[in-house]
């Protein structure tokens, strides 16, 4: 079932922060990760979609029908939240069973279809345990299996795995993709972590002050982004003030650039942006060779992130190469301008 809404403004009284005309849809078994700073709106937008706020103005369509003014608990979403939110008292399948309850079900199928969803969620030995039993990765399948065992038009995850460590995050954002894809339904995904975003999502929305500025596959948010903004908040990027000086040649504060120029004419004030796995180490005979001096150098495994100082300015780059670096080469084909 599709999602939808339509220039949907929602302000806190009285500070005004909130959200402003966003329009977003979902299809039928799409995964929407929504992103941005903290404070930008996007658990906000979650909320109004769930029914636990009313917007001051616009749409929110699910499968065609306005419910911007229907109670949360008749618009038969699922929501997964930050803290899990289980009964503490009710064992694993009591939890997971209880939406059913609420809908009426009689025992006998509520405890079937708490059993069958948490065999999907690979919980099938631990129905008995109650939530301080379980570990952290394993209270969130539960939360996953209660939202999902209702058959719900939707899911709705409001930062589902911030509380996990590192390790079983990964993990369990893997298991998340596939217990959606299994189900086939349209889920909207709020996050903080962009590498989450960007590995399971098939769009990512980016949010700043209330206002989505993006909304595109992962692969094109990265490598195309909208403005610096997003370039900025989206992995890490170089970005330079430039003014295009010639078709294929933009002046910066760090020297004269090689790349494509497009549309932009001579005299044309832009952003130049590519990122740090863009920067070739020690090039010969390059186009856009600096020549400079490391002065900050990070070591993270299987990759170093350094910054070159050169005359003007700073360069970030990547690279797994363990040798000494002089200099870098920027390949114009890396290079992309953006409107400022």
């Amino acid at each position: 079932m599709s999602v939808a809404v339509e220039s949907l403004s929602f302000a806190y009284a009285p500070a005004g922060a909130g959200v402003s005309g966003i329009t977003l849809s979902l299809e039928a078994g799409e995964f929407c990760a929504v992103i941005g700073p903290s404070g930008c709106g996007k658990s906000t937008l979650l909320r109004l979609i769930a029914g636990f706020l009313t917007p001051d103005s616009g749409a929110i369509r699910i499968g065609g029908q306005d419910m911007a003014h229907v109670p949360a608990r008749r618009r038969d979403l699922g929501v997964v939240f930050q803290s899990y939110a289980l009964f503490p008292h009710m064992s694993a399948a009591e939890n997971v069973a209880y939406p059913l309850k609420l809908r009426g079900a009689p025992r006998a199928e509520r405890l079937r279809r708490a059993g069958e969803a948490l065999e999907r969620a690979r919980l099938s030995g631990m129905a008995d345990r109650l939530p301080g039993q379980l570990s952290g990765g394993q209270q969130q399948r539960v939360a996953l299996a209660r939202a999902l065992v209702f058959q719900p038009r939707a899911l709705l995850l409001d930062e589902p795995l911030s509380a996990l460590d590192a390790a079983h995050r990964a993990a369990m954002r893997d298991e998340i993709r596939a217990i959606q894809r299994e189900h086939g339904i349209a889920t909207l995904h709020v996050t903080h972590d962009q590498e989450e975003a960007l590995s399971i999502a098939d769009r990512v929305a980016v949010m700043r002050d209330g206002r989505l500025l993006q909304v595109a596959t992962p692969r094109t948010l990265y490598d195309e982004p909208a403005d610096a903004f997003v370039a900025g908040f989206v992995g890490h990027a170089n970005l330079l003030d430039g003014v295009v000086r010639a078709p294929g040649l933009v002046e910066t504060a760090i020297g004269t650039l090689a790349c494509a120029t497009g549309d932009h004419t001579a005299g044309s004030t832009v952003t130049v942006f590519f990122r740090p796995e863009a920067v070739r180490p020690d090039p010969e005979g390059a186009v856009n060779r600096f020549e400079g001096r490391v002065v900050r150098d990070r070591f993270l495994g299987s990759l170093r992130r350094f910054d070159l100082a050169v005359a003007g300015g700073c360069i970030l780059g990547e690279t797994a190469s363990r040798r000494d670096i002089a200099a870098v080469g920027i390949p114009p084909e890396g290079i992309r301008l953006l409107r400022r």
